[in-house]
C-alpha cells in the first residue's frame, strides 16, 4: 500500500492544497457512484480509482481502505439530509409559521432522501455491522434529535405546542417515525402513495402531534418553529 513520505504535511493533515481537495472530491464522488452500482461487499478500489479517472495509488494517498471512503461517503449524505433542519426548521430569519417549516423541511428531506435512495440502502446494510458508520450515523441522530427537542420546548415556551409533551421524547420518535417512513417509501418501496401526499400526510403528523393547531396554539406571528 502506497504510503506518503515521512513528514509530508499534506498526508498527515488531509490534503491542504485545492488541487489535493479537488482530487479527494473526485475519489469521493468516485466512490459513491460505485457504492451504488455494486454495492459495499462487491465495490473494488480499482473501480473507483478508474471512475475517477486517476491512478490506483492515488487511492492510497488519501484513504487506507474502502471502508475508510465510505464512511465520509456516508457521512456526507447524512449531512445533506439533515439540512433542512438548519436550513429551514431552525432559520432565525424565516418570518413562516411553524407548520410552513415543517412542510418545507420535509419536502427537502423527502426530495433529498429520494435523490440519494440507492446509497442510502447501501448505507442502511453496512450500518449494520460496520460499528463505524453505525455511530456516525447514531450520533448525528442523537445530535438532530436534540436540535428537534429544543425547537419544541421553545414552541412550547410561546405557547403554540402542546406543553404536556415531553420534548425529547417526542422529538426522538418523530424522528424515527420520519426516517423509517422515508427508507420504506423511498428505498425499499413498500408504500404506494403520490409524493406530495407522503409530503403532507407526514407534515400532519407532526402538526398535529405538537399540538400547533390545538387550543394551545396562538396566532402563528407571534412565534415560529426556530425561535
Amino acid at each position: 500500500m502506497p504510503t506518503a513520505a515521512p513528514g509530508d504535511p499534506e498526508k498527515s493533515n488531509g490534503p491542504r492544497s485545492r488541487k489535493g481537495a479537488r482530487t479527494r472530491e473526485r475519489l469521493v464522488d468516485a466512490a459513491k457512484v460505485i457504492f451504488e452500482e455494486h454495492g459495499f461487499l462487491e465495490a473494488r478500489v480499482s473501480d473507483i480509482t478508474d471512475e475517477a479517472g486517476l491512478s490506483h495509488g492515488s487511492f492510497y494517498y488519501y484513504f487506507e481502505s474502502k471502508e475508510e471512503v465510505f464512511r465520509e461517503v456516508a457521512e456526507a449524505v447524512d449531512e445533506l439530509l439533515s439540512a433542512p433542519l438548519g436550513d429551514v426548521i431552525l432559520d432565525d430569519s424565516s418570518q413562516a409559521a411553524p407548520r410552513e417549516r415543517i412542510r418545507e423541511a420535509m419536502r427537502r428531506y423527502f426530495e433529498s432522501y429520494r435523490d440519494q435512495a440507492r446509497i442510502l440502502g447501501v448505507i442502511e446494510q453496512v450500518s449494520r455491522y460496520d460499528d463505524q458508520v453505525g455511530a456516525i450515523r447514531l450520533a448525528r441522530h442523537q445530535r438532530y434529535t436534540e436540535q428537534v427537542a429544543d425547537s419544541i420546548r421553545r414552541l412550547q415556551h410561546r405557547q403554540l405546542a402542546d406543553p404536556k409533551l415531553d420534548p425529547a421524547i417526542i422529538a426522538g420518535a418523530l424522528g424515527a417515525v420520519t426516517t423509517r417512513f422515508a427508507e420504506m417509501y423511498l428505498v425499499q418501496g413498500a408504500i404506494d402513495c403520490p409524493f406530495e401526499d407522503a409530503i403532507d400526510q407526514v407534515a400532519l403528523l407532526f402538526v398535529n402531534t405538537l399540538g400547533l393547531d390545538g387550543p394551545t396554539s396562538v396566532s402563528p406571528s407571534r412565534g415560529s418553529a426556530g425561535s
